[in-house]
């Protein structure tokens, strides 16, 4: 079965290229299909029918789709509905990656983690974009497998944000006296070559739906900075602020844990916790041994 990866070159497509075999993989970037454009999309797709299709391109800068919300809607959302018509013209599956910012948290100051049976709620304009791409696929395609990520670092970087959280607090760490970091926002961090694995498995099943693809286990940012820093010896002044001490356009679920529940009936459930992955992660970067 061929695997299509539409944009190879982004956090999560380069880490599922890597794990494809070769023999099976149609790596795509953004100069080879525009997924706002379906006539692009059946060009380039036209050859591959009964193929696995994973539709990794999306927007997410998650504040400029509070100042760009037609882009945003455009692509989460219109380009989901796009590749998901294709797909089922070509009587293909197809993966749609959303995200955990699909549900706010907010409710009853949640603590327990959502799990893929529960009515998302978004918070801001990139969960209500992610969140109408998936009612689409559902609608549009058949064959779809919907995946929830959370906190994606991997070790390509982000093409859209130019680098991921890891790296920026790292630079941050030896540029100045203090990080001030927030700590009243609770999710999962996941490393996207384990997302990819997951992703991979799920596809070459007929197990259609929602699935949350998670690292075990929650922290905060500021949780997670910590370890950072703990895993490079790096001695500076940590300071947990609030959400409203750090304002920004696009407002952020305070808790959007996710409960792999799916993959727990499947029995598949074995994404490790978030702390070995981002010691394999650091370790993979050359920051650690």
């Amino acid at each position: 079965m061929k695997i299509v990866v539409i944009g190879a070159n982004g956090q999560l497509g380069t880490e599922l290229c890597q794990q494809i075999n070769p023999y099976d993989l149609v790596a795509l970037t953004h100069k080879d299909i525009e997924i706002t454009d379906i006539n692009s999309i059946r060009r380039a797709l036209a050859r591959y029918k009964n193929a696995a299709i994973i539709n990794t391109a999306a927007f997410v800068r998650v504040d400029d789709c509070e100042t760009s919300p037609d882009l945003c809607y455009q692509v989460n959302t219109l380009g989901a509905r796009n590749v998901a018509v294709v797909a089922q013209e070509l009587h293909a599956k197809l993966v749609f990656i959303s995200t955990d910012y699909v549900f706010n948290g907010e409710s009853n100051n949640r603590n327990t983690p959502y799990n893929e049976f529960e009515d998302p709620v978004p918070g801001n304009t990139v969960g209500k974009a992610k969140l109408a791409g998936e009612r689409l696929v559902r609608e549009m395609c058949t064959r779809h497998f919907i995946v929830r990520v959370s906190g994606l670092f991997g070790v390509a970087g982000s093409s859209g944000k130019g680098g991921n959280f890891i790296e920026t607090m790292l630079k941050l760490a030896k540029e100045r006296d203090e990080l001030r970091v927030v700590n009243d926002q609770v999710f999962s961090p996941t490393y996207a070559s384990d997302a990819a694995r997951k992703i991979i498995q799920l596809v070459c099943t007929d197990y259609y739906g929602v699935y949350h693809v998670t690292n075990s286990g929650n922290c905060s940012w500021y949780d997670f900075t910590r370890e950072i820093l703990r895993l490079v010896d790096l001695k500076i002044k940590l300071t947990p602020i609030t959400s409203a001490q750090y304002p920004q356009k696009a407002k952020r679920p305070t808790y959007s844990v996710m409960d792999n529940f799916q993959l727990k009936l499947l029995g598949i459930n074995d994404m490790r916790p978030w702390q070995d992955a981002l010691a394999d992660y650091m370790k993979a970067k050359g920051h650690t041994k």
